[in-house]
């Protein structure tokens, strides 16, 4: 019943091992998801520079999130039922070349615009790329994390990078990101020729009742994700008086976490369980919130911004693996929804918490955020396993 979830091989050409696949689309994913790493990275240097409010700043973010979330569903069913091979690099040039634009433009609605073209790019990404990345790992959860893991150091390189370019050229500076983009977009567009279309979709029937609770407890985390990678940048700048480049450090301690917290999550999946998996991560991320909360100085935060980064990514690669097994004949729409517009849709929320910080700083989005992983803990215990499917 079940067919193979390996790509099918090019006759006359040597077949890529799948772990050399799997690294192939995880590069390709940290790239991707660079540009939306760089987002939350470039805000705190357009509010320096040009006095954007925090509502103006959350917008940006916004636009992204909008770019990126709405579109998705549809792009998923399109990767399900057609042959797109290009898709995915097609995505890549856009998400970089709508990002390395947005510093150069002038008005406040050119910049929302190209970022809200970039996060398109990233829509248009995520499907085909979740589609291929499940077809390399198989049924290893360990697998897909490495592909998922490609994401989550796209986000960690973005503070890293952004830093020094931006703080040398200003805003102006994005325009330095636009090579990654041409240079991804062609080698997968070369690889699109070499490699055969698809395989056959997995049978079984569709569990939409767990999955739209998985899908919930993905917009929960990402938006607990999109406030912190937004505002923990002007949480050390203006509430613990920090310099510039230490708030960068605290992003990037951040985002370190969450590529180390993917693999994690892969392997305590492949080994407790994925619904277990999920369970724990949205148990765990709120202790280490309060810690970064409460913590004194510019320093001691530090090490409470790693493990929230680790905490809330323990579950991100097994949602993405958890809703293709709930769609096992869907993975592009699933990848879609999971990896794409749930985690897109998170970044939605994120202007009310840019009221909070107009109201009462940006150290009142904190206090926020120690309770809303709770939610999320409530929703996965209404999760159930998938059932086995014959391979």
């Amino acid at each position: 019943m079940a067919t193979s979830t390996h790509p099918t091989p090019v006759a006359g050409h040597g077949t890529p091992s799948v772990l050399r696949r799997m690294w192939i689309w995880a590069a390709a994913h940290a790239v991707d998801d660079l540009y939306q790493g760089l987002v939350p990275a470039s805000v705190p240097y357009f509010v320096l520079e040009r006095n954007y409010s925090y509502v103006a700043a959350s917008g940006l973010t916004l636009a992204a999130t909008l770019g990126s979330s709405l579109p998705q569903p549809l792009i998923g069913v399109a990767v399900d039922r057609l042959r797109l091979p290009r898709l995915a690099a097609a995505g890549v040039l856009l998400a970089g070349a709508g990002f390395a634009l947005s510093g150069t433009a002038g008005s406040y609605a050119m910049v929302w615009l190209l970022l809200l073209l970039s996060g398109l790019g990233v829509a248009m990404f995520h499907p085909a790329a979740g589609k291929a990345a499940r077809e390399a790992a198989g049924d290893s959860v360990t697998g897909m994390s490495v592909f998922a893991a490609g994401g989550s150091l796209g986000f960690f390189l973005a503070p890293v990078l952004a830093t020094p370019a931006l703080v040398a050229w200003g805003a102006a500076g994005t325009v330095v990101f636009l090579p990654p983009a041409v240079l991804v977009a062609f080698v997968l567009a070369r690889n699109a020729r070499q490699v055969r279309d698809g395989v056959a979709a997995a049978a079984g029937p569709a569990l939409w009742r767990p999955f739209a609770v998985l899908t919930a407890i993905s917009v929960v985390r990402s938006a607990v994700f999109a406030a912190v990678a937004t505002f923990i940048g002007l949480y050390w700048i203006r509430h613990l008086d920090a310099s510039q480049p230490m708030a960068g450090a605290a992003l990037a301690c951040f985002l370190g976490g969450g590529v180390a917290g993917t693999v994690l999550g892969g392997r305590l999946a492949d080994r407790f369980g994925l619904v277990r998996t999920v369970q724990l991560g949205a148990l765990l991320v709120t202790p280490m919130l309060v810690g970064l909360r409460l913590a004194p100085g510019a320093l001691l935060p530090l090490p409470f911004a790693v493990l929230v980064g680790l905490t809330l990514n323990v579950p991100f690669a097994v949602v993405v693996r958890l809703g293709q097994d709930y769609l096992p004949g869907r993975p592009g729409t699933a990848a879609g929804v999971t990896l794409g517009l749930s985690v897109s849709a998170g970044g939605l929320l994120t202007p009310v918490f840019g009221l909070a910080a107009d109201a009462h700083g940006p150290q009142a989005v904190f206090t926020l955020l120690c309770f809303v992983p709770a939610l999320a803990y409530a929703l996965g215990l209404f999760l159930t396993p998938p059932p086995e499917r014959p391979t």
